[in-house]
């Protein structure tokens, strides 16, 4: 296995761990890439992960311990794609989500109609936020064991959304999901949005979606039309 390479200056680290790097200080949030099949001479889709609140924290190794990079490194195939999974202390703020897209864009060649959001939990959350104040930049987007801002149901009704949820879900009740799904399709009922409610998810049970082609499958078949 191929040793780490670090290089440090005075705002800028990176970590290089196989084609996984860290990027440090250059967004508003430190984030993983893996540029596994990039190249630089592509145009290459591109999938923002948002975790849930029990990977929050400044060691960027904790966004592998579920969702998309976590499936990826157990040998999930997903399609050619860059994929980053920016971390947070807190909450998620679209704002700052925005600065990580914006950084990826300026030093990535990535194909500007097919970037892709995808969260869990509180991840969820943020994901449907990110949409919500800036439907421009997302092609479409999965927000799992969730929920939304009400107020945001006409932008999210400009974006092709899949919302799912355990049916068991004790930590995030499934009606948060329903609320959000049925204030979307009250602003439009012809909007692409999916409400999936999986019989006997838990909160933690729904990570199996990321080791399913489904949702894969599904992101990447959107292409934004502007």
């Amino acid at each position: 296995m191929r040793k780490y390479l670090l290089v440090l200056t005075l705002t800028f680290v990176k970590m290089v761990s196989g084609q996984q790097l860290a990027v440090k200080g250059e967004a508003a949030y430190n984030f993983l890439i893996d540029t596994v099949g990039y190249r630089a001479e592509v145009k290459c889709p591109l999938l923002i992960f948002l975790h849930g609140r029990s990977l929050s924290g400044y060691d960027l190794n904790r966004v592998k311990r579920y969702g998309v990079l976590y499936a990826k490194n157990r040998g999930v195939e997903i399609p050619s794609s860059l994929v980053v999974a920016p971390q947070t202390a807190g909450g998620w703020d679209p704002d700052k989500i925005k600065d990580v897209l914006n950084y990826v864009l300026a030093n990535y060649n990535v194909d500007e109609k097919r970037v892709y959001v995808c969260g869990m939990s509180m991840g969820g959350y943020g994901t449907m936020d990110f949409v919500g104040k800036y439907p421009e930049s997302v092609a479409a987007a999965v927000a799992i064991c969730g929920g939304g801002i009400v107020g945001d149901a006409e932008k999210l009704a400009t974006v092709p959304v899949w919302i799912q949820h355990g049916s068991a879900d004790r930590a995030v009740p499934a009606s948060e999901s329903r609320k959000i799904y049925q204030a979307i399709k009250k602003a439009n009922p012809e909007s692409e949005t999916v409400l999936t409610i999986i019989p006997g998810g838990t909160h933690g049970s729904v990570e199996r979606l990321f080791h399913k082609s489904d949702m894969y499958d599904w992101l990447f078949k959107h292409r934004k039309e502007y």
